[in-house]
């Protein structure tokens, strides 16, 4: 046996340490166990693939059984292939890097040793969410990250906005979960397991769905989970507030943990998708929608890490294009390079917000780039990865997915060839503003140090050459064979055009003539302000939704119902009873004669009905 059990245990040891008595050790202790636990699970991971070889058959190891009910038995099962392989490495090889950048970007905040527990927590119930071997664990993982998230969004205990957007995220993501569940129960119903080989073996011989079926309905419940998981329209509106916690945090939910999840998920149930075309268009068209609306709304906000909170957004819309294309591979290989680019636009911006003294709203910053030289080059090399602009990581996936949508409706890869433009633009704009020019803030910027920029470092190198390095679509193949088509050049050096043209716009925009972006929006009025208040998405669900239910909750469910019948009826008993006790009350008057009397009234009162009903029978 590889003990893959050791690879999330080594994080949930991290957390019980430093939970139950990180707050009597030093800083230096806390981070160490921190930082070690994560980096030992990286290495355990590395370990492991090493000693299973090509991994063309998953290898799976049971623990014991879990629970067992008639036919329906669960194990304990942790699980490897190619998928669980290539995740495995991002979780925890991300994950290390954003640890060791934390022990320096959170090294003056309270709270240091919470902080650290809750983040290798989360670490323990993604590490579970990806090796489960069975829909159930995987479960416990999705539901588990979605606590840590709650509680490190919220991790500024005192602050109202932290704490709110915390419950906006825990409460988000339990509509998109309410949907996984039913998508479990189906397939127990017909399928009797929640074990993946089983459950897929069982769907292969199947025929392809032309209408909805039961392979749909699942499918669809499993995606409405994704799309609370993976901020996709119409529950994405929780992940640009979680902006709200710490930096560290905003990388870790957005490049190596949460949000992969619903990606990851809907490629392990290819199957099940395959069957489905219904589903699978249902899946590439709300995540064409997502990747364009959260690419506008990115290309008019000011707070920096908004900005990479809507690329995020968008950046998983291009995701779940290629899953509903059937270009898994394709999917998961933008995972991994989103993972690079996007923990080094994050943890950059971190260390821009520590340059600045906690500055995020990047009018009040310019300049930048001869003050904070380290920051500014690594960020360079996610800024041209996330453009797409060759040889960065992200070029290589990027035209992975868009070629497929091309090969499945021309028309998506025009869509999203826009979008590409417009992610260039809002990227740029953030570097142009946060670095070009004059500094526009007020306190005296300075560089990060060693151990957080040196993590920075890394990811720049990744962002550079993981593209070409990490071949995913063709080390996934066992999984998900490629389609064999040439790639079309023309195709490519489009996308890439649009990729240049969105930096150059935004050069022009931003360095060369200020004035224009005032000049444009003043232009568009309405529509500008439309997009500048995120399409009032949270507005309308707050009128059509939150309000509704909150004014019913206080004037039904309250007043009515709790105040008035509820409680109208355990105090009406209550005061029944004391009604009832207070004149039964005044028999005991403790007069011996009074007593004698009211027995005597009893036992005449006895006889008279007596005779009564003798009288009666007669």
């Amino acid at each position: 046996m590889q003990q893959l059990w050791l690879i999330p245990a080594l994080p949930l040891a991290g957390f019980l340490i430093n939970g139950l008595i990180g707050k009597r050790l030093p800083k230096m202790v806390v981070s160490l166990i921190a930082v070690a636990s994560v980096v030992l699970s990286f290495g355990w991971v590395l370990k492991t693939l090493s000693a299973l070889g090509s991994l063309e058959t998953a290898y799976v190891e049971r623990y014991f059984t879990w629970f067992e009910s008639g036919t329906l038995n669960i194990g304990f099962d942790l699980a490897v292939d190619r998928l669980t392989a290539v995740m495995l490495l991002v979780v925890t090889g991300i994950g290390s890097l954003i640890h060791i950048y934390a022990t320096g970007y959170m090294e003056h905040e309270g709270g240091y040793y919470r902080f650290f527990a809750y983040l290798n927590l989360f670490m323990f119930f993604m590490l579970m969410l990806v090796l489960g071997g069975n829909f159930l664990i995987l479960f416990v993982g999705w539901e588990g990250v979605g606590l840590c998230s709650y509680l490190l969004i919220g991790f500024y205990i005192l602050k109202k906005s932290a704490g709110d957007a915390a419950k906006k995220a825990f409460i988000v993501n339990r509509i998109g979960d309410f949907g996984f569940c039913l998508a479990m129960f189906l397939i127990v119903v017909n399928f009797g397991s929640l074990d993946f080989g089983k459950v897929f073996e069982a769907v292969k011989p199947m025929p392809v769905e032309a209408t909805a079926g039961i392979l749909t309905a699942i499918a669809l419940l499993l995606f409405v989970g994704a799309t609370g998981k993976s901020a996709q329209v119409p529950l994405y509106v929780w992940l640009p507030d979680a902006m709200e916690g710490p930096t560290p945090v905003s990388a870790l939910i957005h490049a190596a943990t949460m949000v992969t999840a619903g990606v990851y998920m809907v490629a392990r149930s290819a199957v099940i998708f395959e069957r489905s075309p219904m589903a699978m268009e249902v899946v590439a068209i709300v995540g064409l929608i997502t990747a364009v609306m959260a690419a506008t709304i990115g290309m008019t906000q000011y707070d920096i890490k908004k900005v990479f909170a809507y690329s995020t957004v968008s950046q998983l819309g291009y995701m779940f294009i290629a899953c509903g294309v059937g270009a898994f591979s394709a999917g998961i290989y933008h995972v991994v390079t989103h993972a690079f680019f996007k923990a080094l636009l994050f943890l950059g911006a971190g260390s821009v917000i520590h340059a600045v003294h906690g500055e995020q709203d990047m009018r009040h910053m310019g300049g930048l780039m001869k003050k904070i030289p380290i920051t500014f080059a690594v960020l360079t090399c996610a800024w041209v990865s996330i453009a797409g602009i060759p040889p960065f990581a992200g070029y290589f996936s990027k035209d992975e997915i868009l070629l497929a949508a091309h090969h499945h409706h021309p028309w998506m890869y025009w869509v999203g060839v826009v979008t590409a433009g417009m992610t260039a633009f809002y990227v740029s704009r953030a570097m142009f503003m946060t670095f070009f020019g004059k500094y526009r803030g007020h306190a005296h910027p300075h560089e990060s140090p060693f151990v957080m920029w040196g993590p920075l470092a890394v990811l720049a190198v990744l962002s550079l050459a993981g593209g070409w390095y990490f071949k995913v679509p063709h080390y996934l193949e066992p999984l998900f064979p490629l389609s064999g088509e040439a790639h079309d050049m023309t195709l490519v050096a489009i996308s890439v055009g649009a990729g240049a043209l969105g930096i150059g716009l935004a050069y022009v925009c931003y360095v060369l003539s200020p004035g224009i972006p005032d000049t444009v929006s003043g232009a568009l009025g309405p529509i500008y302000k439309l997009v500048y208040n995120k399409y009032f998405v949270d507005e309308v669900y707050d009128a059509t939704i939150v309000n509704p239910m909150v004014g019913g909750s206080r004037s039904v469910l309250w007043r009515i119902v709790d105040a008035g019948i509820i409680d109208g009826i355990v105090n009406g008993t209550a005061t029944v009873s004391r009604s009832v006790g207070g004149a039964l009350r005044m028999l005991q008057s403790g007069n011996i004669r009074s007593y004698a009397a009211w027995v005597t009234l009893g036992g005449v009162a006895v006889l008279v009905v007596l005779g009564v009903m003798a009288g009666g029978a007669k």
